[in-house]
């Protein structure tokens, strides 16, 4: 796929006995699909759309050579002949669309949620409940026969290749560490022995397969947890497996259990791509680069710095799975860029949930959720340019409708619009920037600063009416919540109202953490999202240097003492995402940032705020009060039965459901209303 537009990423990629189109890698990521055999036709459609989208490379989740290495009971497992079946509906449905394919060999050790898991040490992971047994001498000659009799069943179901999954903490990553491998006989102890485990599996899987067969490997580059392995380790490994005879190296960064973020939106883009390419000249296989890279423009920039030779895209192929073609035909600002929120994807995952995305709905649900042709045209007002009727309007009029898209606000975008402003979040205006193109090419009438009235509405013989316009602050019943101290969450992050020093922050949910994130940066100060600075702030060694690249953090210092509070007695910030709240919570507690659990609300006065806690009274002498403590839903445009004359209005994101903001329903929402209408 030649293109004058990114000739690097899309440059193809001859590797003697296969030729891969282009540098892009679709990089495995667990959807739920794998784990269940009835849902491999879906698993296929999933693949095939990203095949015919032009993606270069394709891996699959992680698939398990035994019982042992399940990442929960029944996982996905390729161990029989019979299962050979159902992997051939995914290899035929690749292959078809001129894609290629590896499945990914995934042995979780002692990240398994099962109690069967065996791992290099009886040590106990953080993240799972149960105690892995020690591998015996014959449980570890009988994984690597497994490993070897996965990737030969692999290649029998008509997969190109397979990458061994030695990162992220999984079992190889497991015996590679002194963390975890505390070993005294041939399988532990200096690093030539940690990484036998891992060479052997690939000598028995390349006499397996044969040289005809492409063999990945995943290996960390940062392990980003203490008695993690140093550079020069990582290196040893790395070169052990090149002569082991791997084709491909693959890089990933930290484990599971590492309270480094390495994925999320406030992790700067391609944040490791200089270790990656310090990798790179040491070996002479091609590598690959991964972790925050979500634009074409950022890979074609890292693949021409010399710093990889490919780069694996995992969420963002599932955000736009035509990522591949839009770039190549010059159509990048028509891309649906990952915003890195994990929302649909990893927290899905981790909570044994299908997987998909918060930006498209339809990921992983392509047979389920489709938006064909419309039969009939038909004349649609959407009300509210927020996520909801963002999505609504452009879907419907993709499908051939005529849709007039009113907003009362000067820019389209809703709580999108907010959002984009908290530190961190940068990210969320990529979400904005593809909506607003896509009014464009599918022909919405936008109509801004425009506050629609019913009446108008009637009088514009429209055959659907979605009402999208979005929620209101609720003011709590506080005693002097008119005092001039009180500010709406509103008032501080869309309309700049000046805050003090102190502050005592109401409500803890989501827009209580955004709130508080916004008010320790100081404002007159624009995020520069610098790499550098970043990892200083964690304490992340890029040179690895030290074990697990850990270094002391920087802390940096907060223009203002803030205070978050909430009614309930669990921890605070208990309901966020399971794959980012830990990452919020400990951004907060780097700048010293007080949560209180178990708070009743008094009064506010000329002194502050005064609570009890624990039914002990307490004065928080803050200059300001920002209410964050829920939303009321904004329906006076929809009109009460029997009004509702044959189900023409619709009513969907927080204008049907306030209780809590979720983007990931309000686009759901919008999406499907659209497909139906």
């Amino acid at each position: 796929m030649s293109s004058p537009h990114f000739p690097h990423l899309l440059a193809p990629l001859d590797l003697g006995f296969i030729q891969l189109r282009n540098r892009v890698v679709m990089g495995s990521m667990h959807t739920g699909l794998e784990d269940r055999f009835w849902n491999y036709g879906k698993l296929a459609a999933y693949f095939a759309e990203r095949a015919r989208g032009g993606v270069g490379l394709i891996v699959t989740g992680g698939i398990s050579p035994n019982r042992t290495g399940w990442l929960l009971p029944f996982g996905g497992t390729l161990n029989c002949h019979a299962d050979t079946l159902n992997h051939r509906r995914v290899t035929r449905a690749v292959h078809r669309e001129g894609g290629r394919i590896v499945m990914q060999i995934l042995h979780a050790g002692r990240y398994g949620y099962h109690p069967l898991q065996k791992s290099a040490s009886p040590i106990r992971s953080p993240i799972t409940p149960y105690r892995p047994k020690q591998m015996t001498e014959s449980d570890i000659r009988s994984t690597i026969r497994d490993f070897a009799r996965c990737a030969r069943l692999a290649k029998l179901a008509g997969y190109d290749g397979v990458e061994i999954m030695g990162s992220e903490g999984y079992l190889l990553n497991q015996f590679l560490c002194r963390r975890t491998n505390q070993r005294t006989d041939d399988w532990g102890g200096d690093i030539v022995a940690r990484m036998r485990l891992p060479l052997e599996i690939v000598k028995a899987i390349r006499a397996a397969t044969g040289d005809q067969f492409l063999i990945l490997y995943r290996l960390s580059l940062l392990d980003l947890v203490e008695e993690g392995n140093t550079w020069d380790e990582i290196v040893a490994v790395a070169r052990g497996l090149q002569e082991a005879g791997i084709h491909i190296l693959n890089t990933g960064i930290g484990w599971h259990e590492a309270r480094i973020p390495t994925i999320v939106t406030s992790v700067p883009r391609a944040a490791f791509r200089e270790i990656t390419g310090r990798m790179r000249r040491e070996l002479k296989i091609p590598v690959i680069a991964s972790n925050r890279i979500n634009t074409p423009e950022v890979a074609e920039d890292i693949l021409a710095s010399g710093d990889a030779d490919l780069v694996s895209m995992a969420r963002p192929l599932l955000a736009d799975p035509h990522f591949v073609i839009k770039a190549a035909s010059g159509r990048a600002d028509e891309i649906n860029t990952c915003i890195a929120c994990n929302q649909a994807c990893l927290d899905h995952t981790f909570s044994m949930k299908r997987a998909t995305c918060l930006v498209n709905p339809r990921a992983c649900f392509e047979t389920e959720r489709t938006a064909s042709a419309a039969r009939t045209t038909k004349r649609i007002a959407v009300v509210g340019a927020g996520p909801a009727g963002l999505a609504c309007a452009t879907t419907a009029a993709e499908r051939g409708h005529r849709v007039t898209l009113f907003d009362a606000a000067e820019h389209i975008g809703g709580q999108f619009e907010i959002a984009r402003r908290i530190p961190g979040k940068e990210e969320f205006a990529e979400t904005l920037r593809y909506f607003g193109r896509r009014i464009e090419t599918t022909g919405v009438e936008l109509r801004l600063n425009h506050r629609v009235e019913r009446t108008e509405l009637e009088a514009g013989n429209y055959d659907e009416i979605v009402i999208a316009t979005g929620i209101r602050p609720r003011t709590p019943a506080i005693a002097g919540i008119d005092h001039p101290k009180v500010l709406s969450y509103l008032d501080v992050l869309a309309r700049g109202a000046p805050v003090g020093a102190s502050v005592a922050v109401i409500g803890a949910g989501g827009i209580g953490f955004d709130v508080s994130e916004f008010l320790v940066h100081d404002a007159s100060h624009e995020r520069d999202n610098s790499i550098a600075e970043w990892m200083d702030e964690w304490g992340v060694d890029p040179t690895s240097s030290t074990p697990g690249g850990l270094k002391p953090a920087l802390r940096p210092n907060s223009p203002r003492k803030v205070y978050l509070l909430q009614r309930k007695n669990s921890r605070v910030g208990a309901g966020l995402g399971k794959t980012s709240g830990w990452v919020h919570r400990l951004t907060l507690q780097h700048r010293e940032v007080e949560m209180i659990a178990g708070v009743e609300y008094e009064r506010i006065d000329d002194l502050g705020l005064h609570i009890r806690v624990n039914g002990e009274p307490r004065l928080l002498e803050v200059d300001h009060v920002v209410i964050c403590a829920g939303q009321e839903s904004l329906r006076e445009l929809y009109p009460e039965p029997p009004a509702r004359e044959g189900g023409r209005y619709h009513l969907i994101g927080g204008a049907e459901h306030a209780a809590e903001l979720d983007a990931k329903r309000a686009i759901r929402q919008g999406s499907e209303l659209a497909s139906r209408l």
